[in-house]
């Protein structure tokens, strides 16, 4: 078993662990603190996958700034026992059919699959890597990268004029 294998393996468990971990915690910023780790989990697959960007982007897009702004809303509504709805025996019963339904269909579209024993590679091992990334945005797509930057700098200054007092 090589060490690519080994740290498959190990970031499937975590992953799964973690999103178990985050779906039955009671409390709310445990749950969030769990998702961060499925996120880390799957940027490590990503950089399995030889797909750095798609990892960096993930760790900052996601385990960042979306999961920064959950723990924030979370510890704002300042939700205690007496605050919290109380769950109903038949949602919880209605959860549990659905996602037995959706888990069933998976294993049936994903049981007749011709993935198996197929493995994952580019020409040359240089699909995903940010220096081919680069280079296609700065040959290829120069004029709409430009223009989106153009946008994005004129978004933070009326941003930054809207936030300014007088």
């Amino acid at each position: 078993m090589s060490i690519t294998q080994i740290l498959f393996w190990f970031l499937s468990a975590l992953s799964i662990l973690s999103a178990l971990m985050m779906v039955t915690s009671r409390n709310p910023v445990h749950s969030v603190l769990w998702l961060i780790l499925v996120f880390f989990a799957i940027s490590g697959h990503y950089i399995l996958m030889n797909a750095q960007f798609l990892a960096i982007v993930n760790m900052i897009v996601y385990a960042g700034a979306i999961m920064v702004l959950f723990l924030f809303v979370i510890m704002l509504m300042n939700m205690n026992a007496e605050t919290e709805p109380q769950k109903n025996k038949w949602l919880k019963m209605a959860g549990a059919i659905g996602s037995g339904t959706l888990l069933l269909v998976l294993v049936a579209a994903l049981r007749d699959s011709e993935l198996r024993g197929r493995t994952l590679e580019g020409p040359e091992g240089t699909i995903g890597l940010v220096k081919q990334l680069g280079a296609v945005l700065f040959t290829d797509y120069v004029v709409p990268f430009e223009i989106s930057s153009v946008l994005f700098l004129s978004a933070m200054v009326g941003a930054v004029l809207i936030g300014k007092k007088d």
